[in-house]
């Protein structure tokens, strides 16, 4: 225990708002301009509220509650909170703000309920434990984890930003695909690529280690940039006879997700073996005349378009390498598309510093957070 600190119950320092708090049928809303909370942050915005002012929300049920994952959250303002998070009003003994680090570090499994739907009941809520440094030093806690937070997210901004400029130069040198106000010719998808997916590997054929085995979970990983976790391999030689027989994906090829959450784009930058599911990811292998970068910006939009189509038509489940095959694409100079795909790199090269400098202030973020409430 910190010098000056004391340990009380979270119930000890707060009331908990119980009879206000109820639920909207999704049917039943209406737009608005008054954030509508659930258990894990704002899920829409209504046109009237029940609360005014700033209270902590913590997820009852419908959350996650381990180390680090979004368990509280500050609602501030006219807003709406359903039956899903506890509704706390802290005490003056304790800042807001750092009971939200506290709760958000702690893991609260051990007072989580029920094996089929798991659930935070007021009673736990309330036998949490919480240290209780003086108010000074709160607020100094809170503002330096304020800081290291807000630099964070600047940061992350900076990444949606630069994804903005290289949509932008797309649509600035090529316009958009679908309206083709530049006036490009037409011609179908499968006439600039090869499209088809992987030989089916069955689970008997896992293995604990060997070649790493991709999902769709893997390739949206990838798609982003993030570093991903491999959960399955296959053997070197089941590697080995399908790179024989079937061949592999090679730098410069492109998987596409197509089940689930479709259209996560992969353009292959690494030489490292790999193989993948069979009708989860459809593999692309481009022709000379077309840069792997350019075609990933238009494939994301073409595929963007057919989403957009199914949905006002009738659900979709899956992208087909036959949809994929049939979908009209602009026919533009190479040289053009080169000169797109050098400006994308170097904006990919920017990225790469901004998440570079947003692993370490999280890293440092981390171990203060762990200093002060471990």
């Amino acid at each position: 225990m910190k010098q000056g600190w004391e340990i009380k119950k979270l119930g000890d320092v707060c009331d908990i708002l119980d009879s206000q708090r109820k639920p909207v049928a999704k049917k039943d809303r209406r737009e608005g301009c008054y954030p509508y909370y659930g258990a894990t942050g704002i899920q829409d915005y209504v046109d009237s509220y029940i609360f005014d002012g700033r209270y902590l929300l913590v997820g009852e049920d419908g959350a996650k509650w381990g180390a680090n994952d979004k368990t509280a959250f500050i609602a501030e303002g006219k807003c709406w909170v359903n039956n899903h998070a506890h509704i706390l009003k802290l005490y003056n003994n304790i800042i807001d703000k750092f009971a939200e680090y506290y709760l958000v570090f702690r893991d609260l499994n051990e007072f989580i309920t029920g094996a089929i739907v798991q659930k935070l009941t007021q009673q736990a809520l309330r036998n949490i434990p919480i240290p209780i440094p003086p108010l000074a030093e709160q607020e100094k806690i809170v503002a330096e984890l304020d800081c290291l937070s807000g630099i964070i997210e600047k940061k992350k901004q900076q990444l949606k930003e630069y994804e903005t400029l290289a949509q932008s130069i797309f649509y600035e040198m090529f316009g958009n695909p679908i309206d083709n106000e530049k006036g490009w010719e037409y011609e179908k998808l499968s006439n600039k690529a090869e499209i088809s997916s992987s030989k089916r590997i069955f689970a008997n054929e896992y293995s604990d280690s060997g070649i790493p085995f991709y999902r769709g979970k893997e390739i949206t990983e990838k798609s982003k940039g993030n570093p991903i976790s491999v959960e399955l391999f296959i053997s070197q030689k089941r590697f080995e006879e399908i790179k024989l027989k079937y061949g592999i994906p090679a730098i410069g090829d492109i998987l596409v997700t197509a089940v689930g959450t479709i259209g996560n784009i992969w353009v292959v930058d690494s030489d490292e073996p790999f193989y993948f599911k069979d009708g989860n990811v459809l593999w692309l292998k481009i022709k000379d005349d077309t840069n792997p970068i350019y075609f990933k910006y238009i494939l994301t939009i073409l595929i963007d378009e057919y989403k957009e189509m199914m949905a006002n038509g009738c659900a979709y489940s899956a992208l087909t390498i036959a949809n994929l095959k049939d979908m009209p694409t602009c026919i533009t100079p190479l040289a053009l598309q080169q000169e797109f795909a050098s400006k994308i790199e170097a904006i990919e090269k920017q990225k790469e510093l901004i998440k570079q400098s947003i692993a370490e202030t999280e890293t440092l973020f981390n171990s203060r957070m762990d200093y002060y409430f471990n």
